[in-house]
């Protein structure tokens, strides 16, 4: 199964990849993500391991994934290695007037489970389809609110200087 969510931040894509490339801070967006951990000597990258877990309706499901494609500050792709079959990525964009678009994909599956299986994953999509979708309009409110947090500082740092 295959589930996509997109949206726009007003923010350049620095301070967006800034958010997304960290994590740590992984657990502060992502909807419905119960664990996001990293197992690896190097914490970020190309190679960087995670324990991650999502809450699909009562059950937590995941594993142990690795990231295999880093380019920042555009893609941060990962696989898994064990547990649920699965590849994310996100997918960072510039767009007009400072915006950076942002898309965030899901593929997984359950693996030699057969029709029960094939009707678990159509079930679960829903939910998944749904947690992407939050977790890229938090990550939005997140980095906007960075945004305005630095700018105050910035006012404040002026207004102490003058």
């Amino acid at each position: 199964m295959r589930a996509t969510a997109n949206t726009q931040i007003a923010a350049p894509i620095e301070s967006v990849w800034t958010i997304v490339s960290d994590p740590t801070r992984a657990l502060s967006f992502m909807s419905g993500v119960t664990r996001w951990e990293v197992v690896s000597e190097k914490p970020t990258g190309l190679g960087a391991r995670y324990r991650m877990l999502m809450r699909v309706g009562s059950a937590e499901v995941g594993g142990l994934i690795e990231v295999v494609e880093w380019d920042p500050p555009c893609d941060f792709a990962w696989t898994s290695v064990t547990g649920v079959d699965q590849r994310g990525r996100f997918r960072l964009r510039r767009a007009n007037n400072g915006r950076t678009r942002v898309e965030l994909r899901l593929a997984y599956g359950v693996v030699g489970s057969g029709s029960f299986g094939w009707i678990a994953e159509q079930l679960a999509v829903f939910m998944v389809r749904g947690h992407l979708r939050r977790s890229v309009q938090a990550l939005g409110r997140l980095v906007e609110y960075e945004q305005l947090r630095e700018r105050a500082a910035a006012r404040r740092a002026a207004k102490a200087g003058a």
